[in-house]
């Protein structure tokens, strides 16, 4: 989505585009080679001001982020989740709002400013106030907020009449590798659906037609455990109605999306590339099963192709980039990434394209301003994690046991150390237990969308963070899980779970009822 946008400003010859395509499959090659202990081609972090390590802090390091080998009790600062950024001593339902407890209060004001706009309630254009028109004219929410209740996780509709869930529907169709146009790095990232785009708008300003609505049909899915008791999942069934623009491209590839939590983020941003890539294995070639691999991503902001680390397919490299994109794709806004006023029309939603937009020249020609972009960017950079709760309690302590038995760890990694830099002294140096390694993992027909990300095939998703997910239903109201909340537990999450999580998935389903009860305290405690 980011080089539709910008495709005037950062657009190259074919040729080069090729060239780093084949370079970036040739560094996802030498990842593999790292796994027998070969050189790690990087593609670069330009978005970090990075100050190197010193011998002596690698060899610090190293024993600091081993894997846990003792679990009668809790490992040293395992309780500081997001390391110095750790907020303490809250379990409300504002527990993912707060800011990194080691800011220096003269950044205070800068993230209770991008807070606010975070909050905002954008309106149609024109409006008397320039600064917040804009919206849509075809959106999914008026605020960031109105997706990321409270900063947390989204839900899935409860009802028919249900229009104010956090869910959209991301959309494409397959790549014809034999097309290849000017516009190839758009092309790349998903081929749009000619109607549609890349996302379903189910809302509009007056006057304007929707793109659709999604409908989900569950089925249920019963599953038997291994002490004979039977859990019921939902296997949903999607599709769209109530078409605005004309029929489905034949070859459609629906994608439903439930909004993920924020907290974080600054921190994942800012762990090291190396770190990422040393853990992946693309061919499996020590043969445990698990053969994780990074997404390539094309960054329009760096001009270059990055590792992914956000979106549930690890389709963007950077936290502004992603934040860019949600203001175009969900709300229509104009940003300096995406320039357009009319957010994600198509060329054939006429009506669309012609609809006063919010563009002001005392904004740069945007309805989201440069200074506007950064203070988001640096509010959703600077969302504390939670601590860690009950990390003591032996029930606890038992279940991170069956975590690590398991094979759970395989792609949810406990813990890392992130890069020393310049300017984010909140993200700099930091001990922090994510659960994730950022990689993208075949997760098996059950959990397949069937849809492309850059280098994501349609059943590989991002391994998710585990971090805060024990309180999602105090800030959230909810217990839903996955990237489209079709699981309504943790133990069904973790049910879902196939393809390379398949064996994990059917230790867990095996275990002995203490053990898996175990394992979901240690999951909450997170």
């Amino acid at each position: 989505m980011i080089m539709k946008a910008n495709s005037g400003r950062n657009m190259r010859p074919v040729s080069a585009i090729l060239t780093g395509l084949a370079a970036a499959t040739f560094a996802t090659s030498s990842a593999q080679a790292e796994s027998a202990g070969s050189a790690v081609t990087l593609l670069g972090e330009p978005h970090l001001n990075i100050l190197p390590r010193t011998e002596a802090e690698e060899a610090r390091i190293a024993p600091v982020i081993a894997p846990a080998d003792q679990f009668a009790a809790p490992e040293n600062f395992e309780t500081r989740a997001g390391g110095g950024t750790t907020k303490f001593n809250n379990q409300t339902r504002d527990a993912f709002s707060f800011a990194s407890s080691n800011m220096a209060f003269s950044s205070e004001m800068d993230f209770k400013v991008g807070n606010g706009f975070f909050k905002k309630l954008w309106v149609t254009a024109p409006a008397s106030t320039v600064s917040s028109d804009g919206l849509g004219p075809i959106y999914n929410a008026r605020a960031c907020q109105r997706c990321h209740i409270k900063d947390g996780r989204g839900h899935t509709p409860q009802n028919a009449e249900d229009t104010g869930v956090s869910m959209f529907m991301r959309i494409s169709v397959p790549k014809d590798v034999s097309d290849l146009s000017e516009d190839l790095l758009a092309y790349m990232a998903n081929a749009p659906e000619p109607n549609y785009g890349t996302q379903i708008q189910d809302k509009s300003i007056a006057g304007h037609s929707i793109e659709a609505r999604m409908q989900i049909d569950y089925t249920p899915l019963p599953v038997t455990l291994g002490d004979g008791s039977v859990i019921t999942l939902r296997a949903p069934a999607y599709s769209l109605s109530d078409l605005g623009y004309g029929a489905l491209h034949p070859q459609a590839q629906l994608s439903p999306r439930v909004s993920p939590q924020m907290i974080g983020l600054g921190l994942l941003e800012a762990v090291r590339e190396a770190d990422i890539l040393a853990i992946a294995d693309p061919g499996d070639t020590d043969g445990d099963g698990i053969s994780g691999r990074p997404n390539r991503v094309w960054s329009g902001l760096y001009d270059q192709w990055m590792l992914g680390r956000f979106g549930l397919k690890a389709g963007a490299a950077t936290i502004q980039e992603q934040s860019m994109g949600a203001f175009a794709g969900d709300m229509g806004l104009s940003n300096p990434l995406h320039p357009a006023g009319s957010g994600e029309c198509t060329a054939l939603q006429t009506d669309c394209l012609d609809a006063p937009d919010g563009n002001t020249p005392s904004q740069g020609d945007l309805e989201v301003s440069e200074q506007v972009m950064d203070l988001v960017t640096f509010y959703a950079r600077n969302l504390a994690v939670p601590a860690r709760r009950d990390e003591d309690d032996a029930k606890v302590l038992r279940g991170k046991e069956m975590f690590y038995a398991s094979g759970c760890t395989s792609c949810h990694t406990p813990k890392y150390v992130t890069h020393r830099l310049a300017d984010r002294p909140e993200q700099s140096f930091q001990l922090i237990w994510p659960y994730t390694d950022m990689l993208l993992h075949d997760m098996g027909p059950g959990l397949a969308d069937n849809r492309p990300e850059w280098q994501a095939d349609g059943q590989e998703w991002r391994t998710a963070p585990l971090w805060g997910i024990g309180m999602t239903e105090t800030v959230s109201g909810h217990t839903e899980f996955l990237h489209d909340g079709r699981a309504q537990s943790l133990l069904e999450a973790v049910l879902w779970h196939g393809g390379e999580a398949e064996a994990a998935k059917e230790t867990v389903r095996l275990m002995p009822a203490d053990d898996r009860a175990a394992l979901i305290a240690f999951l909450e405690s997170l």
